[in-house]
């Protein structure tokens, strides 16, 4: 279903979240990165399915010659862990193998067809529209915010044809994400036009089939850098908290980890909850880390219910359009919350400087995300690096050519793939009506909602 029928968001209950063995733990240095997220999967899965075909599911998605994952000692106790050298140069290949292939697996053995819809920042449609791309039970619908993403995001979505239809909308990411939501949640129209009222799904991090992958993440990680039962500290870049949700859901697993560290950009309503305990919304603010410009994250409701407390946005009855953002009627645990994690933001002159001090200081090239999860634990460290750490870097640097040699002065090789899809063809389609303004902040409009019906309507046809 991707989002049930109240707008809210499936998750599992904290108490729910199963527990690992150190033992368990220990093995995984020898395992491959297959092998460990059966480890940290089976457990949620076992149910629903077999383990035998859970494991060769595992085996295709992470196949390490399509997808290899490596964790690098830079300087002190700081290791990077390289999510990037998938199909699409971008950690979000991770969970999108892992989605595309159970859903297809569950959809065909029912016999039905979903339509995944999906909003993107920059990373994810890329990599859910090639991990969908040519499987046979699933369409893929992707909307990314007009002129906010770089050319090689925009083309891992729009040269894939087949059954992939990418929709360029006037507006932010907030904007598309809005416009997602709101179509999966209108049921009427799924029946009106494919005659099944369970047609669309997504594969957001809205998507619990999304975010449990990303649980594996820091497993691995550790896996690579840690002796058994030695705690480390995980920073991650973050923009809709799919991945540092994840690494919640690996603590709660039992895995070390002594603090998650949320590095933000220019949008810094996360942090100042985490310090005032007021959750405020205001206009997303541009920055080189393109995928995390969200001022309102997703997987924040979850967070939220992680820690005893309960977040919704509040809808008009009627439309069902959002009107308040982020409302917080039961507190979480903050002061739990506090001690667990750390939240900073990371402003956008800072992104370009710590691309040039990591370069020059240790030859490595980092892109604006993973430049937000370096700075973000130096800030927590008071710049030094002693102690043992991983910072997820989520996108290859030559997918943002220009910030990387603004900041370095050395140009990032393109990646082989993203060289062939440069001369391909690219199909767009485009939501061109107008968004609203509200308090200086761009709001998904009726117009909107009704063109995308219209176009989605003619697909069909």
């Amino acid at each position: 279903m991707g989002q049930p029928k109240d707008y809210g968001l499936f998750m599992m209950a904290r108490k729910d979240v199963p527990k690992l063995s150190p033992a368990q733990i220990r093995d995984m240095p020898e395992m491959s990165y297959a092998q460990i997220a059966f480890q940290v999967l089976n457990p949620f899965l076992f149910n629903e399915i077999s383990p035998a075909k859970l494991e060769a599911l595992l085996n295709d998605a992470y196949d390490e010659k399509k997808i290899p994952t490596e964790v690098a000692h830079v300087t002190g106790g700081t290791h990077i862990m390289w999510l990037t050298q998938g199909p699409t140069y971008s950690f979000k290949d991770y969970a999108a193998r892992f989605f595309g292939r159970m859903l297809n697996h569950f959809v065909s053995e029912r016999g039905l067809r979903r339509t995944v819809v999906v909003a993107t920042s920059g990373d994810t449609g890329g990599a859910v529209a090639d991990a969908l791309h040519g499987l046979d039970s699933i369409d893929n619908i992707v909307f990314f915010p007009k002129g906010s993403i770089s050319e090689g995001q925009r083309r891992q979505m729009t040269t894939l044809g087949g059954n992939v239809y990418a929709f360029e909308v006037n507006g932010d990411f907030d904007v598309c994400q809005a416009l997602a939501k709101n179509l999966l949640g209108n049921k009427a129209f799924a029946k009106e036009v494919y005659g099944d009222e369970e047609r669309l799904t997504s594969a957001n991090s809205i998507s619990v089939g999304r975010l449990l992958p990303q649980a594996v993440y820091p497993f691995f990680a550790y896996s690579r850098i840690a002796n058994s039962g030695e705690p480390i500290v995980a920073s991650i870049p973050s923009g809709n908290f799919g991945d540092m949700m994840g690494t919640v859901v690996a603590r709660e697993m039992g895995l070390p980890i002594s603090k998650i560290i949320c590095g933000v950009n220019e949008n810094t309503e996360f942090p100042k909850f985490l310090r005032t305990g007021k959750y405020v919304v205001l206009p997303s603010k541009k920055s080189p880390s393109s995928a995390m410009i969200v001022s309102h994250p997703s997987n924040l409701a979850r967070l939220i219910d992680f820690y005893g407390g309960h977040m919704f946005d509040e809808r008009d009855k009627k439309t069902r359009k959002v009107f308040r953002e982020g409302v917080i009627d039961k507190m979480p645990n903050i002061y739990e919350m506090r001690h667990d994690i750390f939240s900073v933001s990371v402003d956008n002159a800072q992104h370009y400087q710590t691309m040039k001090e990591v370069f020059w200081a240790d030859g490595v090239l980092l892109d604006p995300h993973g430049a937000v999860g370096w700075r973000a634990l130096e800030i927590f460290n008071d710049g030094n690096h002693g102690e043992l750490a991983v910072i997820y870097e989520t996108a290859d640097p030559g997918k943002f050519p220009i910030d990387v040699k603004t900041a370095t002065g050395v140009t990032p090789r393109l990646p082989a793939g993203m060289q062939k899809q440069a001369q391909l063809l690219e199909r767009v389609y485009s939501i061109e009506t107008s968004p609203d303004v509200k308090d200086g902040a761009l709001k998904l409009s009726d117009g909107q909602i009704r063109e995308a019906k219209e176009k989605i309507r003619a697909l069909k046809t």
